[in-house]
């Protein structure tokens, strides 16, 4: 690929997403020998997310993740993949902020999503993008893995439904 397509996509991410540059992710040196490649691996303590790619590296992407009293572990698999989806906010939020509508569509200002999600199996969680960027980097979600809008595309388009993610403190 030449360096002209190179740049011209990476203008053209962040054109069409319009929050942070492209360089939120990097890949870095990872060696975790229970990791398998194209495993998602959440570090809450970081507010890092690492998509594995084996050999010794993976793409890490800064995220946002569950506040005081919000965050969980475990291991879990990808179960669903939604480009601009729309959002129901779960009973706790509601509960949180009644004034939130009962459904807010896809690709709206006001919905959390962002640019695409990925649902998490057994639970209201979903790694997403977000339409507020300065949320990334911070303990600030009910338990969902927030990105960058074009880091969560960069992700959706690597992962498939089955994937594994693991989420640790």
């Amino acid at each position: 690929m030449s360096y002209f397509r190179v740049l011209a996509g990476a203008a053209l991410a962040v054109a069409a997403f319009g929050a942070q540059p492209v360089k939120a992710r990097e890949v870095v040196a990872f060696r975790d020998p229970g990791v398998s490649a194209g495993t998602v691996v959440v570090r809450t303590h970081e507010r890092r997310l690492y998509y594995v790619l084996g050999d010794g590296r993976a793409i890490r992407y800064p995220v946002g993740v569950g506040r005081a009293g919000k965050q969980w572990a475990g291991t879990t698999r990808i179960d669903g993949k939604y480009v601009k989806p729309a959002w129901a906010p779960p009973k706790e939020v509601k509960r949180d902020k009644p004034s939130i509508p009962d459904l807010i569509p896809g690709g709206s200002p006001r919905n959390p999503m962002g640019a695409a999600a990925l649902t998490l199996a057994g639970g209201e969680y979903a790694i997403h993008g977000t339409n507020v960027p300065g949320s990334v980097g911070g303990f600030v979600s009910y338990g969902c893995i927030r990105m960058y809008n074009q880091d969560v595309v960069d992700l959706y388009d690597r992962v498939s439904v089955g994937t594994t993610v693991m989420v640790v403190r």
